[in-house]
């Protein structure tokens, strides 16, 4: 009988933690400029933003610094700063992260873009990438986006996890509390 009062306690746990993160888990697209991680941006108002799509994989999905598999991607630079359009972008993914010495396996040459969009595709094999977005003006402009493809973030996966974790330990410390309170051993004395 208290072992499945206990499965009871911890399934409703359960089912409150995935409640409660599922809320966390938002999609690339549902948060403002200002909180977006593929947001960068340059001095007041110069703002960039990247997605990268797979759609061979997942059709509909965007990413941003994690890439979740080797493979054909396309990136999409918008040049949200209307100013940007004026001048010539050019952007280069290299395989590391220095601009330089690393191979670079894409290359766009700095060319105007009216219509505020960037189009370029890549083939990203599993490993650590860098995307320089780079602008021919005074002064010069220069944002940087570091992808992690088929990698894991175990940090990241680390900080998301903590805070279901922390709930279901309380959760499961609240239900150890009233099982062993004398109502319920009352309770239970009186049912055998």
């Amino acid at each position: 009988m208290v072992i499945k009062q206990a499965i009871q306690a911890g399934a409703l746990a359960l089912v409150l933690v995935s409640a409660l993160y599922s809320g966390g888990v938002a999609a690339h697209g549902k948060v403002s400029m200002e909180e977006d991680t593929c947001v960068r941006r340059l001095g007041d108002n110069s703002l960039v933003h990247l997605s990268a799509y797979q759609p061979q994989f997942e059709p509909a999905d965007q990413y941003c610094t994690e890439i979740p598999k080797e493979g054909n991607t396309y990136l999409v630079v918008d040049l949200v700063d209307p100013a940007l359009r004026d001048i010539p972008i050019g952007v280069r993914v290299v395989r590391g992260t220095n601009e330089t010495e690393d191979e670079t396996v894409t290359y766009l040459r700095p060319s105007h873009h009216p219509d505020g969009v960037i189009k370029g595709e890549t083939s990203l094999d599993k490993g650590l990438y860098t995307v320089f977005i780079t602008g021919d003006s005074v002064p010069p402009v220069r944002y940087e986006y570091s992808l992690r493809v088929e990698m894991i973030n175990y940090a990241k996966m680390f900080r998301s996890a903590i805070g279901p974790l922390i709930a279901l330990m309380l959760l499961s410390l609240l239900a150890y509390k009233i099982m062993q309170s004398k109502r319920v051993r009352q309770w239970r004395a009186s049912r055998d």
